[in-house]
């Protein structure tokens, strides 16, 4: 099969499973289920025999396919692939099939669910593989948008205390709720959206309104003025995505009240969407501004990466631990972007791929743990090992990785986004960096330590009389179907951190082809 029709495949797979959904009964629950595994499964089988077709010594964008969409305006249904979108390719497929198999025991209205989740995921493969730019907005807002239906009907609310001078403020907006969560992160994801869409409309139109091409545009040398506002409006449009500080603020509440497998694509590829963007867009189609502003990036991404390390810390609630995690991550993978160095953008690359899986597997653990103990407070729990030890494992293992520990993916994503910054003349955002990984290892260890080792229930029980009820009386490991997404990305994090060199190859050759211009006379130097 061609590689052009497996790229087809990829993209098209889960939204067909998405029709397919919405056009079946409601009742027929195992159809749904097998249905969704089906489209996930061969929309990842297509992106594995894509990444194994491509050409890495011819490098470039492969495996290209066009059908014209409004030929009057110059939009045509173009995909293709190269050495960075092939990884983040596959990344959403492995997400995708391990969220299904998370999400296999939802109660209410399981298609609907399914069909949202596929859509999503449908438009995200369209993203990574668009090379047309107004069809890459079109997938970008398919893929951000099921999320508000995704978070409002069957996340979860959490009560928060609406004390201090602002806490009227609190109790109108419901701080806390599911409805408030999905609606702040649908309102401030279409204000960067629309940011995205004005630069857009500005380069298609600067370049004289024949094509949305990507490969067209890239060959435009666009005049300074337009590419510093251009490439502002695209970093701060795309960032909203990303979690880039101050514009990350919807994150850790989408992330608490979404359900298991929204959470996984929301944190594991959602968030990539945006610092591709930041990458391939901004950075590529317009290189004279990234590299006047580069310095603003990286400075941006060190706050990042502190702010999230920091406020990671000082949360109880699970799942806001690993939300701010993920703001603190995704500046690695910015700052990597800001330093124009080969080791700084593989390492970029390399990091969203690591990420991706890590924090997948940390959202998959939170949402066993909660359905058995019923509970996100890390201050109520202890010692949970003893009834779900392959949980404790798993979760001990993401924790690690993502620490950077060596033998684990995050290891060798930080390590060359930290020696490219180094590389490139910034050690103070390589310090900074160094920083953030040591404040990562304080709050994941103490969180793993809280939950998993130490004293039964210790902190539940710590006023109960002897003999008392036990207060986690669901506790138990993970069975049947959950295994499958807990084993798949512990493997990947494992075979990733041994073997760099899986992703690493491929995503060098991607640098290679888009660094020389953006980066241009500085690379020798640079590198």
């Amino acid at each position: 099969m061609q590689g052009a029709t497996l790229v087809q495949i990829a993209v098209a797979a889960p939204l067909v499973a998405f029709a397919v959904l919405v056009a079946m009964p409601g009742r027929l629950v195992g159809l749904v289920r097998w249905t969704s595994v089906v489209g996930a499964a061969v929309s990842l089988a297509a992106a594995l025999g894509a990444a194994a077709t491509y050409d890495r010594t011819a490098a470039g964008i492969q495996h290209v396919s066009s059908l014209p969409f409004v030929p009057s305006l110059g939009i045509a249904l173009t995909f293709g692939v190269d050495g960075w979108s092939l990884p983040l390719l596959v990344l959403t497929g492995v997400i995708l099939l391990a969220g299904v198999f998370a999400s296999w025991d939802v109660k209410e209205r399981p298609r609907d669910f399914f069909a949202l989740l596929l859509l999503l995921s449908g438009g995200v493969q369209g993203v990574f593989a668009s090379l047309d730019l107004f069809v890459f907005f079109l997938c970008y807002e398919i893929a951000v948008l099921p999320m508000y239906l995704l978070i409002a009907i069957w996340g979860t609310s959490k009560r928060v205390a609406k004390g201090g001078p602002l806490g009227f403020v609190w109790s109108r907006l419901d701080i806390g709720g599911k409805e408030y969560a999905a609606m702040k992160l649908t309102l401030m994801l279409l204000v960067g959206s629309a940011l995205v869409l004005f630069a857009m409309v500005g380069l298609y139109v600067a370049a004289g309104s024949q094509s949305f091409d990507i490969r067209d545009l890239a060959k435009v040398p666009f005049e300074r003025n337009l590419q510093l506002w251009a490439f502002v409006a695209l970093w701060v449009g795309f960032g909203s995505l990303a979690g880039v500080f101050p514009f990350h603020t919807w994150s850790p509440d989408g992330h608490a009240a979404a359900p298991t497998a929204v959470s996984m694509l929301h944190a594991g590829v959602l968030m990539k969407l945006g610092a591709y963007g930041v990458i391939r867009i901004g950075m590529v189609l317009l290189p004279e501004g990234a590299r006047e502003l580069a310095w603003l990036v990286g400075v941006v991404a060190t706050v990042n990466i502190l702010w999230g390390a920091l406020a990671a810390m000082a949360q109880t609630d699970l799942k806001y631990i690993i939300a701010y995690s993920s703001v603190s991550h995704m500046g690695v993978v910015m700052l990597g972007a800001a330093t124009l160095t080969v080791n700084g953008w593989n390492g970029a690359v390399f990091q969203m791929v690591a990420h991706g899986l890590m924090t997948a597997l940390f959202f998959a653990l939170v949402g066993l743990v909660y359905g058995r103990a019923h509970s996100r407070d890390v201050p109520q729990m202890g010692g949970f090992g003893a009834r779900m030890p392959g949980i404790a494992v798993c979760f001990t293992i993401a924790a690690l990785s993502s620490l950077g520990l060596p033998g684990l993916a995050g290891f060798g994503a930080e390590f060359l986004v930290f020696l490219g910054a180094w590389q490139g003349g910034q050690p103070v955002w390589a310090v900074a960096g160094l920083v953030g990984a040591f404040l990562t290892a304080v709050y994941v260890l103490r969180a793993a330590k809280a939950i998993f080792w130490g004293p039964y229930g210790q902190a539940a029980s710590a006023s109960d009389p002897p003999g008392a009820p036990d207060p986690y009386p669901d506790l138990s490991d993970a069975r049947g179907v959950e295994w499958f997404s807990l084993a798949v990305l512990v493997a990947l994090l494992v075979a990733l951190g041994v073997w760099p060199r899986l992703g690493l190859d491929l995503i060098d050759v991607g640098t290679a082809d888009y660094l020389p211009a953006v980066a241009g006379r500085a690379l020798e130097v640079l590198r």
